[in-house]
This record gives structure tokens, C-alpha cells and sequence, in this order.
């Protein structure tokens, strides 16, 4: 039995992506900011306590936006850059991952839109997958893929109360599908690219947005 551990599994994309890894027959350990802050390299110490060999790595766990640069701090910044790049990093760095491993990443549209509200978080975002790319390269050799999932506006039963009517409506218009994600959406997309079948897939940021900006713009 293969054995994942996933960041940031308590709730939203992150839950359903451990019930989806479950489902497949995947033994999955659940972090949540409960029991490890990835903020500080204690909290990234003690998320891999106890944890042996792992086959999966699912990098879910993030901090939301802080922005604009107006309202952003010193402090906000290197809480974001904390807990969206450096833990990451170091939970592939200190995570004991077996050959033929999967490391998967959570990033976001946000990397490729020009958003005021969310500079420094698409900042993070854009140094996840740069981090992905360079590893994917360096872990080949071991069969280990490194890749990246980046959803857009998805709707979960934590942050449903944020898309209103309006807002989800703008939003759905500007994909190809006409509807917002939900997570199950983004939970397939992961539960596949941690599969044997995309073994032969790895440095890759896999947009998971239903085509946001593809759709009509009237």
C-alpha cells in the first residue's frame, strides 16, 4: 500500500484530495495547521514526525493572499513566502520519499493573471513552480515526478459564502465550462498525476481551472 502524506487536509481542496488518494487505496496522513504551523521549520519538522517512507507528497497547504502592495507587510510577506514556498521546500527536502515517488504541488491561476489584490501571493505561487521545474529534473533520475496543479476560483463548503451570486456568475462566464471548480475538480487532477499512469509526466504546471479566460468575455 502506497502511503501520501497531504498538507493543509482538514478542510476544502485539501480534504478532498485525501478522501480521493483514499478511495484509490492510498494509506494518506493529514496535516492541518492544528497540529504543525508550516509558518516556522518547527511546525515542517513536526509534520514529518513519526511519518517513515512516503510515496506521495501533496504540497495543499497555503496562505491566503495579504495584498495589495498598499496593505501588504514585511510581516504578511514572509508569513506567505513561509508557509507557500519555504515549507514546500523543505518538506521535499526532509521527507523521506521513496524511488518512483510522487511530489505534487498546489499552486494557482494567479501566477499568469495580472492581479493587484494578490501580487505577493502570486509571487509564491510563481516561486512553487519554478522550485517544481528544477526538482522534477533533479529527482528524475530516481523516478520521483515533481509536478504542479494550479486550480482557478474553486468553490468549497468553507469559502462558499465569499462567491456570491455575482461574483460567481462574472467568474463562470470567463470559463470555457461556464461554471466555478469545485474540489472534487481539483482532487481528480491530483489523485492523476499521483497514479502510476502519469509516471511519464513531471515537471509540468497543470492548469485545473476549467479553461479560466478561455471562455466568453461579453
Amino acid at each position: 500500500m502506497k502511503t501520501a502524506l497531504v498538507t493543509g487536509a482538514s478542510r476544502g481542496i485539501g480534504a478532498a484530495i485525501a478522501r480521493r488518494l483514499e478511495r484509490d487505496g492510498v494509506r494518506v496522513l493529514r496535516h492541518d495547521s492544528g497540529q504543525a504551523d508550516l509558518s516556522t521549520m518547527e511546525g515542517v519538522d513536526k509534520a514529518l514526525e513519526g511519518i517513515g517512507d512516503l510515496d506521495i507528497l501533496v504540497n495543499n497547504a497555503a496562505a491566503p493572499p495579504a495584498g495589495p502592495i498598499e496593505t501588504d507587510t514585511p510581516e504578511s510577506f514572509d508569513h506567505l513566502f513561509a508557509v507557500n514556498v519555504r515549507a514546500p521546500y523543505f518538506l521535499v527536502q526532509r521527507a523521506r520519499i521513496n524511488d518512483g515517488g510522487r511530489v505534487i504541488n498546489l499552486s494557482s491561476v494567479a501566477t499568469r493573471v495580472a492581479n493587484p489584490a494578490q501580487t505577493s501571493f502570486a509571487m509564491t505561487k510563481g516561486a512553487l513552480e519554478t522550485m517544481s521545474r528544477t526538482l522534477a529534473q533533479q529527482l528524475g533520475p530516481r523516478g520521483i515526478t515533481v509536478n504542479v496543479v494550479a486550480p482557478g476560483a474553486t468553490k468549497t463548503p468553507d469559502n462558499e459564502e465569499v462567491f456570491t451570486p455575482a461574483l460567481e456568475a462574472v467568474i463562470a462566464n470567463l470559463t470555457a465550462h461556464q461554471r466555478l471548480g469545485n474540489q472534487d475538480d481539483i482532487a481528480d487532477v491530483v489523485a492523476f498525476l499521483a497514479s502510476d499512469e502519469a509516471r511519464w509526466v513531471t515537471g509540468q504546471v497543470l492548469d485545473a481551472s476549467g479553461g479560466l479566460f478561455l471562455g466568453p468575455r461579453t
